[in-house]
């Protein structure tokens, strides 16, 4: 069983997490062009989805009533947050390798939070070129959404994107634990986050009713842009939900950090060393 960690100052955990990305970039950097053409194929790639949405419009001058600047809207602030989250937790997803092959018993001696240690594994600086899509995107589509402008819909866009992330990043964290239990979990893992990070991209009321209920209840992915968007585009909510729950989003972050956190301490307290 893993013996407890006293615990650390967030500011230390910052400094740690920081240094180790660091070292990570400066590796990837000793062969320029191998990561300049590894970030341009990341780019590319994730463009696609934009241009997936593109041919739907192709097709028809609305998606579910949202004209395709909207969408756009959607998709640029969905794929900015999931970017971020993909950068500094989505290797935590490797979690249950490092336990078949008992590579976690190591990083559980290090004087470094394991799950710091997993997070920050591989960084590459080439996870950047997810943003450039998003950030074209978002910057060609605001000026041409329809809507009235004010201080309070302008201050909303940076803070859907901030607790959008910080969203997808304590689900990365929460279905990662899982694997302390679901060994072979990867693929179910995937279904939340890289699942959550494309059908964010799009209204949610293209799909059923109940499954709307679903990602606001009880799997939060509603809140990564969603309601937020709904108040910056002027929109009702098609559940009928209150007013105030467009303004949900940053203690739902909270509350799915804190689930995360705990979950993970929890497996981290229950697991069994491979002996290795």
């Amino acid at each position: 069983m893993a013996e407890p960690r006293a615990p650390v100052a967030p500011g230390e955990v910052v400094r740690v997490y920081g240094l180790l990305a660091w070292t990570w970039i400066r590796a990837a950097a000793q062969y320029p062009i191998s990561m300049v053409l590894l970030t341009l194929a990341s780019a590319v790639v994730s463009a696609l989805d934009v241009a997936a949405i593109m041919v739907l419009f192709t097709r028809a001058p609305r998606i579910a009533g949202f004209t395709a600047p909207e969408v756009l809207f959607l998709y640029g602030t969905s794929a900015l947050s999931f970017a971020f989250a993909d950068a500094m937790f989505g290797t935590t997803e490797r979690l249950g390798k490092h336990i078949r092959e008992g590579t976690l018993d190591a990083m559980l001696v290090r004087p470094v939070s394991p799950l710091v240690q997993i997070a920050t594994e591989d960084f590459s600086p080439r996870r950047i070129g997810k943003l450039i899509p998003a950030v074209v995107v978002l910057v060609l589509t605001l000026p041409r959404l329809d809507v009235a402008w004010t201080a309070g819909r302008v201050a909303m866009i940076p803070a859907m994107i901030l607790t959008g992330a910080t969203i997808f990043s304590g689900l990365w964290v929460l279905t990662a634990s899982l694997q302390f239990v679901l060994i072979d979990g990867h693929g179910a893992t995937k279904s939340v986050t890289y699942g959550g990070g494309f059908m964010t991209q799009y209204p949610l009321s293209i799909y059923a009713r109940d499954f709307v209920r679903g990602v606001t209840f009880v799997v939060p992915l509603a809140f990564v842009n969603w309601q937020p968007g709904l108040y910056v585009l002027g929109r009702p909510d098609p559940l009928g939900l209150p007013w105030a729950v467009r303004f949900a989003a940053p203690a739902v972050a909270v509350a799915v950090c804190v689930l995360a956190g705990f979950v993970w301490r929890a497996g981290l307290r229950h697991y069994r060393s491979t002996g290795s």
